[in-house]
């Protein structure tokens, strides 16, 4: 519902989100960061743990360490931040390269648990100036059956912007009495 990411990575924007709001909080931003911990599952290591450059929207949507440095350098992730000229900002790249997944073997377990079936990732954040936040972990992405509750409002909110975007007030009023 709240992130176009690569399924392995939903969790932890999620958690970089949370993390940014810390950061600028606490009046840090990218350039504060020393090192950024991805504790998360094999799955997510064999798929989108990448290093090196990233040649199109497709690369940089499978890439974890792009899709959790955008949130932590602009407080969002959207279509939009997979295309050239966000791409082209130096600061990803520079961020990308103090990102480092490290498997938890019970993230793993959980993840091919049929019962619990989570994408979990956490992820920990250390400054230059020794202090750090987090750990922030996630489990499941809002919108998983387990966060419905959660998601509901979200998704209603999703789909009135989205209405918003195609018809007039009258329209958007009938459809949403709906």
């Amino acid at each position: 519902i709240s992130f176009p990411a690569e399924f392995h990575s939903q969790t932890a924007v999620e958690a970089a989100m949370t993390l940014y709001g810390q950061m600028v909080a606490a009046g840090k931003s990218e350039s504060d960061i020393k090192k950024v911990t991805i504790r998360t599952h094999e799955a997510c290591i064999r798929i989108i743990d990448k290093k090196g450059p990233l040649n199109n929207p497709a690369d940089r949507d499978h890439c974890i360490q792009y899709m959790v440095a955008v949130p932590l350098i602009f407080g969002r992730l959207t279509a939009r931040d997979y295309e050239e000229d966000i791409a082209a900002d130096p600061r990803i790249d520079a961020l990308r390269e103090k990102i480092l997944c490290v498997e938890d073997p019970s993230y793993t377990a959980d993840y091919h648990d049929p019962e619990k079936r989570s994408i979990a990732n956490a992820i920990t954040i250390e400054f230059n100036d020794g202090t750090t936040i987090g750990e922030e972990a996630v489990e499941y992405p809002i919108g998983h059956a387990r966060r419905r509750v959660e998601g509901i409002p979200l998704l209603i909110e999703k789909f009135k912007v989205n209405v918003a975007r195609i018809y007039d007030k009258a329209q958007q009023d009938k459809i949403l009495a709906l």
